[in-house]
């Protein structure tokens, strides 16, 4: 009985100790889960990540073959400007004309230099590499100022995505230069600098002109920030900044530079695609085709206008009118329409008191 009772208080502490240790192990479980899924921990992981990336962009570079893509047509373009050409129409490439805004001459002209006149693609590489190690601090930045996004989602977009890797280091397309400054600017827009983030985001828009699709989102916080007279002089920046890149382009010939470097109706190839695999090769060429989805992007921004953004445009255009002088008949015609639609809101708009508050003050 005494030795029945020794045994039972033996395993008494063991007990205890191994429930003390699940206890732990569970706790320590539970931070990691919280590691993994609470954006406040955005910080951490990113840090964790980038210091992974380190070591996995430097194996890639060394172990994954280079591809030639545009590199050389870059090279071949920004040595003809080196060259004194600065008419857009007769710079060209292995791959075709220079398309790409002045923004890009220049910062493909420094890594011309930077890789002796293109040639050191391993140098290229390592700069592509610490441009995707600061972009990818600027994008982690940006999520942890926002703080919506679980911090587990972040592996997927750097570390296990070999899409990423071939885009900057193993095809150094001019993309992530864009992106990069476009990220860039973004933040400095999150911390309310607006002016410098104009600034950004018009150099990134004289590197490729794709980034002009980020442009709606900036004019409404703009608009909503400054107002319409408030948001000129930001967007005076971004125009100011295109002009002054473009000058000595635009000096030589005005037509040649804005048709190439801002051409709307380029032709992709289907070889390239992405998003429209699925479609048939000539269905994907036709010109109805890119009219069709050029008609659905602007109906979904005329459609978040007028059903999410509505009240900014209403304000804005009753302040345009008012700014408008002398009056015209379409001033005073949008003035109408606009006081028009608020009273409409008015009336269709929920009930600013509760039936039982409205009843108590017939009642008095």
């Amino acid at each position: 009985m005494a030795a029945g009772l020794r045994k039972r208080g033996r395993a008494g502490p063991a007990a205890r100790a191994a429930g003390l240790c699940e206890q732990w192990l569970r706790r320590a479980w539970q931070e990691r889960r919280l590691l993994l899924l609470e954006p406040r921990y955005t910080l951490l992981v990113a840090a964790c990540l980038c210091l992974a990336e380190v070591g996995i962009t430097f194996w890639v570079i060394h172990r994954v073959a280079y591809t030639e893509i545009d590199w050389k047509a870059y090279m071949a373009q920004v040595e003809g400007v080196i060259n004194g050409t600065y008419d857009y129409t007769q710079l060209q490439g292995d791959t075709g004309p220079l398309v790409y805004p002045a923004g890009f001459v220049y910062i493909f002209m420094g890594l011309y230099y930077a890789t002796g006149q293109g040639t050191d693609i391993r140098t290229a590489q390592h700069i592509f590499a610490v441009l995707y190690l600061a972009t990818l601090l600027l994008v982690f930045l940006i999520y942890h100022q926002t703080c919506k996004v679980p911090p587990f989602v972040f592996f997927f977009m750097c570390c296990a995505s070999y899409r990423v890797h071939s885009i900057f280091v193993l095809r150094l397309f001019n993309d992530p230069v864009a992106m990069a400054l476009l990220f860039l600017s973004i933040n400095l827009l999150l911390a309310r600098r607006w002016g410098w983030g104009c600034c950004c985001f018009s150099l990134a828009v004289s590197v490729k002109m794709n980034v002009l699709l980020f442009a709606p989102g900036l004019l409404f916080l703009l608009l909503m920030q400054f107002g319409f007279r408030g948001a000129l002089p930001k967007l005076g920046i971004c125009a100011v900044l295109q002009v002054l890149l473009g000058l000595p382009f635009l000096l030589e010939n005005p037509i040649g530079y804005l048709s190439r470097s801002f051409d709307l109706g380029r032709q992709f190839l289907f070889r390239w695609t992405v998003n429209w695999r699925f479609l048939p090769e000539a269905l994907f060429l036709h010109r109805a085709f890119h009219l069709a989805l050029l008609a659905a992007h602007l109906a979904l921004l005329f459609l978040f206008a007028f059903c999410r953004w509505h009240r900014l445009l209403v304000l804005g255009l009753i302040e345009l009118s008012w700014n408008t002088y002398p009056s015209t008949s379409c001033s005073s015609a949008a003035l109408h329409i606009c006081h028009a639609v608020i009273l409409l809101q008015l009336w269709l708009g929920p009930q600013p008191f509760p039936r039982s508050i409205q009843h108590s003050k017939k009642a008095h």
